[in-house]
């Protein structure tokens, strides 16, 4: 039986991109070769690429100013290379704090300039999104984790600022239309919203680069992939092939507005069910709550367990909370349907109403 798959990433996958990703480990388009076979040279790998970096410009209408990459490393390599590349020695960045991965990304900025942090919801275990702070006009790049996944909040408005933005949008990249010439660097890791885990989406401003007074290496050069089209080393073949289906499947689904306003309902059934059960209250601040990950705790640390069992026998996986917020955790990214989310809110109503 397929289980509804609540895990916060890797993460789930529509059913349609399973198929076509299992079809294609045993012969890609009838050449007689798996998808995990094929080099990274040949033909109709070089069309897998070329069309992933196709959907992504088309989907977020990029103009050419901006370059596409698929690399390797996750989005925690892209927490120091984004830095190398966009911050010179003598400038300063500007970083807000409001998680645990927002938090790696200024411990390894702080390698390469100056960073000052604007602002941090780590008071309240970062339960809620700064507001009412200033932002220097002498910064090189302001950054933010989009969304956070682990303690279930989430921008739903973009600080003011005329610097670039240089966001984390793991969790949330491809699930609502953006303003994209706000940013300056997008970076995000696959397994959320995109494919599986194995490559990294970088969107970069071309003319940001090449401006550092520093020796970058050679592969942690964004130029280096630019001028490469993301093949300066051997590509992770088989994950872009799957953020290609994937990204594909968005599209057939009506794109962007499609895909927000689909999340935007899932959102609301779900918080909707939180909010009116009387053995569950939400951890993030309401305003703030995300449309990914909504986190949620019980006012009976005794009875987890036993409505952890409860998801288990309805099919449910992945719902127990990170250890630095407890309680559980829905993520409801692009391809989880709204019957899974409802057979969740079933078995939340059934627990209440054993145990209220």
């Amino acid at each position: 039986m397929k289980k509804h798959n609540f895990s916060a990433g890797p993460a789930i996958l529509p059913a349609s991109v399973l198929q076509k990703a299992g079809n294609a480990v045993h012969d890609l388009n009838g050449i007689g070769l798996s998808i995990l076979e094929i080099s990274h040279r040949s033909p109709e790998f070089v069309e897998i690429l070329d069309r992933s970096v196709q959907l992504v410009k088309d989907l977020y209408q990029l103009s050419d100013d901006y370059a596409v990459l698929f690399l390797t490393g996750g989005a925690s390599s892209q927490f120091f290379m984004s830095a190398m590349n966009l911050l010179d020695p003598s400038a300063k960045a500007a970083y807000l704090d409001t998680g645990s991965w927002s938090s790696k990304a200024i411990k390894e900025a702080k390698l390469f300039g100056d960073i000052e942090v604007l602002a941090s919801s780590k008071d309240k275990n970062y339960n809620y999104i700064p507001k009412g702070f200033d932002v220097p006009e002498d910064i090189s790049y302001l950054h933010l984790t989009s969304n956070n996944t682990i303690f279930g909040t989430q921008y739903h408005s973009l600080p003011d600022t005329k610097a670039p933005l240089v966001c984390d949008m793991s969790s949330d990249i491809f699930s609502r239309n953006i303003d994209v010439d706000r940013y300056g660097l997008i970076y995000a890791g696959a397994q959320k919203n995109m494919g599986p885990a194995g490559t990294t989406l970088v969107i970069v401003r071309k003319d940001l680069l090449g401006k550092v007074n520093r020796e970058i290496p050679t592969m942690l050069n964004y130029e280096t992939h630019i001028k490469k089209n993301s093949s300066f080393n051997t590509p992770p073949v088989y994950p872009i092939f799957v953020s290609m289906l994937t990204l594909e499947w968005v599209a057939e689904m009506g794109g962007l507005d499609a895909m927000e306003k689909h999340n935007r309902e899932k959102a609301q059934l779900m918080y909707d069910a939180i909010d009116r059960n009387p053995l569950f209250e939400g951890v993030a601040e309401k305003e703030d709550r995300s449309w990914m990950n909504a986190t949620f705790v019980m006012k009976y640390e005794n009875l987890e367990k036993e409505f952890l069992d409860d998801c288990n026998a309805a099919g449910i996986s992945g719902v127990k909370g990170h250890r630095s917020v407890g309680g559980f955790r829905a993520s409801i990214y692009n391809a989880m349907p709204i019957d899974s989310i409802k057979v969740l809110i079933d078995v939340m109503d059934d627990f209440a109403q054993t145990h209220a």
